[in-house]
Parts: structure tokens; sequence; C-alpha cells
């Protein structure tokens, strides 16, 4: 048996290289991935532990770790994350357990709990952060205009545990929507059957089956929230983190080399709970949880638990929806908190100077990576589930590795990296302050996600449907190209439209790299934002929103006229 395994590996070994285009395609894939996302995390560790004058050496660190405001911004950066992955795996379980065990009798507030529980998910990193200002502030239409409160503080950590929370649960929800699917019923009507009560079920059930994944949910969104940049840059005050620390260490301090040692550190932070997330509590929930629930589940009539949670539900919902709302508002009104008349000054201002040039590049740039990181993602999906390689959990793994990257880690190792050039050579130099390193970028940033759909799309398709046209004399690329592709080209096309959705709203990787030369939405609302000049930040906002939410429209608009892989899939199963 062992040797007749080691005998098909080395055929399956053998007919690759036999391959030529399947070769060049691994080759330029490991160049990528080694130059891109590899490299610039590399060129941070060496230079936060090796010096031309010195050598070896810990100095930076040392450096870096005696100064008070570092020390700080660690401190805080942890106690966001925690907080903020508490508070998201709870409110991500209450919406999972009442769309999934509920029983919610009004078709149109389902609905609405599963919008509310999306929105932020596709949303610009800044709208929730513009909106807690703009209701919370001290100009706030709550605080001062409602309330009378002309002291209101939201700035600080409660402002940035809310904005995240509110923007991060989403992730949660949909993870655990997912688990509580998969319970089987008949183990908590058991429960039920023996007198138990629902609560006592909840705890004594579902909630020890539910751990691993609640694990994995906090773990997630902890990560989420310690490389976040956007919403503590813009509502967190004095409250440092790590992301916005590191930010300022390039661009006010002008210390790249200290920032650097800073970006190890949170790197390592968040890699390490990447690596727990990914390969330890990802495991546990598959063997906790594994198929589907052996038949319907009854859904929970009681109004005793029906009506407290729907209401909760509804209140968070109504919540969510008026922080999205404030946020045209806000680009309408001619001057928030003083004069509520409407009037379009706030855009004619943004489209008379530079407004236009920034959709233009901020379109362009995402544009240009949307299909190139499509096309990427599939290919590596192809070659983790199809083919066997030595380099095979390389590829995957790098390719996953920018998830658990923060993107003012990635920015400050592109300076590091490219602003001289590779290795302090003249090689690439060029690249550094251009757009094709901001696309590069987009790239690597929406690799992980593309990657992990395209796998699962993958795993679903017959291995003899493309060994059929391997018998018939195709090559690797033309079976890629006319057999797998075409199965998986909803999976293709969702990846495409999410990542143009998340370059154009992207903001913390491509903060410390863009230029003078271009001009991208989502700097344009950072930096109006910081000069306190709302209306034109909101206005940037709300066109932002237009346009991802016009793209998402799109896209399931031409899944359902074009999309036919479904259908291909489902004449599979059947025969």
């Amino acid at each position: 048996m062992v040797a007749a395994g080691a005998q098909g590996k080395r055929l399956d070994r053998r007919k690759l290289f036999g391959d030529p285009i399947m070769v060049s395609t691994i080759a330029v894939l490991l160049i990528f991935l080694l130059l891109f996302i590899l490299y610039p995390l590399a060129t941070l560790l060496v230079d936060s532990v090796f010096s031309r004058e010195t050598g070896f050496t810990l100095d930076v660190f040392t450096r870096v770790l005696s100064l008070g405001r570092f020390r700080t911004a660690f401190t805080n950066t942890l106690q966001l994350g925690l907080l903020t992955g508490v508070f998201s795996t709870v409110l991500g379980l209450m919406f999972a357990y009442v769309d999934v065990y509920m029983k919610v009798r009004s078709r149109v507030m389902k609905k609405l709990f599963d919008v509310v529980s999306l929105l932020p998910v596709v949303s610009p990193p800044f709208v929730l952060s513009l909106s807690m200002i703009l209701l919370f502030g001290r100009s706030g239409l709550i605080t001062r205009t409602l309330l009378g409160i002309y002291d209101s503080e939201i700035y600080g950590l409660k402002g940035i545990v809310v904005v995240q929370t509110l923007t991060f649960f989403p992730v949660c929800y949909l993870m655990l929507k997912g688990l509580l699917r998969n319970i089987d019923p008949s183990l908590e009507e058991a429960a039920r059957d023996m007198g138990a009560t629902r609560w006592k079920v909840f705890t004594t059930v579902t909630l020890p089956l539910l751990l691993p994944g609640l694990g994995n949910a906090f773990l997630v969104t902890f990560i989420e929230s310690v490389a976040d940049f956007a919403n503590p840059m813009l509502i967190g005050g004095s409250f440092d983190t790590l992301a916005t620390t590191i930010y300022l260490q390039v661009t006010g301090a002008y210390d790249k080399v200290g920032a650097a040692a800073m970006a190890v550190v949170l790197l390592s932070l968040t890699l390490v709970l990447f690596l727990i997330q990914k390969y330890y509590l990802e495991k546990r929930t598959v063997a906790t949880l594994t198929g589907k629930a052996s038949r319907e589940r009854m859904l929970i009539a009681d109004r005793s638990v029906t009506r407290p949670l729907t209401i909760l539900c509804t209140l968070f919902s109504a919540f969510v929806i008026l922080m999205y709302v404030s946020v045209p508002f806000g680009a309408l009104f001619k001057l928030w908190g003083r004069n509520y008349s409407l009037s379009w000054v706030h855009f004619e201002y943004i489209f008379k100077y530079g407004g236009i040039r920034a959709f233009r590049d901020s379109f362009l740039l995402s544009l240009i990576a949307a299909p190139i990181t499509a096309l990427l993602s599939m290919i590596i999906s192809y070659l983790v589930v199809k083919k066997k390689f030595r380099s095979k959990a390389l590829i995957e793994f790098t390719s996953m590795l920018a998830m658990a990257v923060p993107g003012t880690v990635l920015g400050v190792g592109y300076i590091r990296g490219y602003a001289n050039g590779i290795f302090g050579t003249g090689l690439l130099q060029g690249l550094y302050g251009t757009g094709l390193i901001l696309i590069i970028v987009f790239v690597v940033r929406s690799l992980p996600v593309g990657t992990r759909s395209g796998i699962s799309a993958l795993r679903q398709i017959d291995r003899s449907i493309e060994e059929s046209a391997y018998d018939m004399g195709a090559n690797s690329g033309r079976v890629f190209m006319t057999v797998t592709l075409p199965l998986i080209k909803d999976s293709f096309f969702s990846g495409l439209v999410t990542t143009f959705v998340r370059s154009i709203t992207a903001i913390s990787a491509i903060i410390l790299l863009v230029t003078p030369k271009y001009l991208l939405i989502t700097t344009q609302i950072n930096e109006f934002a910081e000069k306190g000049k709302f209306g034109e930040a909101c206005a940037y906002a709300t066109i932002l929103i237009l346009i991802v939410y016009g793209s998402i429209l799109l896209m399931n608009l031409f899944m359902k006229t074009f999309g036919t892989s479904k259908k291909i899939r489902e004449a599979q199963k059947n025969g």
C-alpha cells in the first residue's frame, strides 16, 4: 500500500513536470507570493534585528519597548480586541440563534435582520465612525439637538468598541449561523423531553457543541479588531492602538526602523492568533459539528422566548439603520449641528476640488486589481485542490497569510522593502510611489477571500470531469479555462466583485503608500474627517456606498442571468 502510494505520487509529479504550462504557472505564482508577501514581511524582521554598523542587534526592540506610548498602545490594542471580540461574538450568536431557531412571524422582520447583519460587511470602513460623530458627538443630532448635551465625548475606547462591534459582528453571525444549522435537533429535543427548560438545553447542549465555533468566531474578530486602522484613526482620539501608532511613527516621528519593530510585534500577535484559529479551532469546530442535521428543526414559537429576542434584534437593527442613514443626510445638510437645511454644497465642493480625480483613480486601480485577483485566486485554488506538488503547502499558506497581516504592517513592509529597491539594489526601485504598487497591495489583501471561496467551490467538482478532458489530450491550461473555470464561474465573479469592493474601500494598507500622484476616495474621507469637514467626508462616503452597493447588485443580477455552474452541479449530482 505504501509502495503503491509512493508510486502514485511519483507518477503525479512526473505528469505535472511534463506539463510546461503548469510548471510555469507554479513558478510565476511562487515568485509573486515570495516577492510581494513574504519579502516585505521578512524585510521588517531584518530591519528590526539587523544594523549595518553593529550587525545583529535587539537595540531597536529595546528602544521601542521602552517607549511609554508603545506600551500604552499595546495594552490598548489587547483591551480593544478583547471587548470587541466578546461583544461581536455575543451579538452574532443572538442574531444567528434568532435566524436558525426562532419562528419569526413577520417575513419582513426576518429579512430586515439578515440585511442589517450583512450591511457592515460591505460598507466602507469610515461609515460607522462618521455616523457615531454625527449622532453622538459634541454637535451630534441625538446628544446636542435632541438631548441638549453639549459636552458629549464619544472619542476613545467606548466609541471604537461600538463601531468595531457593529462592523465585525456580521462575521460572527455568518460563522455561527452555519454551525447552528449543523446541530442535530434530536440532541436538544431529547433534553427537552426529559423536562429541561429551553435555557437549560441551551447552556448544557447547544453551547457546549458551539464552544469551539465560538472560540473561532472570537479569535477571527479579535484579529480584525487589533488590525483595524480606519476606525481607531477617526474616532480613537487620544486612545492609541498599535495600528495607529505604527502609522504615526512613520508619518510623524519619521522613524521607519522603529515602525518596523512595532510592526513585527503587531504581526507576531495577529499571526499567532491566526495560526491558533486556522489550524486548531477550525479543526475542533469541524470535528464537533460534522455534516448536516438529520432532519428539520422545529422552530421555537414560545413568545416568552421569541418576543424578548425579537425586540432586542429589532432595536439593534433600527440603531444600525439609523447609523447608515445619517451619512447621506450628513452630506445633504448644510452644516450639521447648526443648519439642517438641505443643500448640495458639500457635493459641489468635493467635485470642484479633486473629487472627479479621486473617483477616477480609485475606480481605475480597483478595476485593474479585481480581475487579476479573481484569476489568481482561482488558479491557486485549482492548484491546492486538484494538484499534488511539493510547494503546494507553501502556496496555500502564503496566499492565506495576508489575512493575518494588518494593513499598516504590510504598508511599512512595502516602504522598507521597495523604497530603495530589493535588497538595497536598484531592482524594482521604481515600483514604490507608483499606481502599480497600489494595485499589488489590493491584490494581496483580497487574495485570501477569493482563494477560500475558490477552494470551497472546487471541492464540489468531481475529479472525473477534468480527467476526461485530460484523456482527450487537453493540457492543464486548456482544462482550467474550458472545464474548471466555467464550473466555478459563480465563485470567480463573486471574487471579482469582492476584490473591487475591498480595493475601492481600502485604507489601512495604502495610506502609507499613496503619493500625490494619486487621489483615492478613502484617503480623502480620512483627510476631510481629520480636518473636521464632516459634510465633505460624508459626501465622499455616500458616493462610495452607492458604488459598492451598485457593484453588488450588478453582480447578483449577472449571477441570476448567466450563472449556470449551480445548474451544472445539480445535474451532475442527479446523474
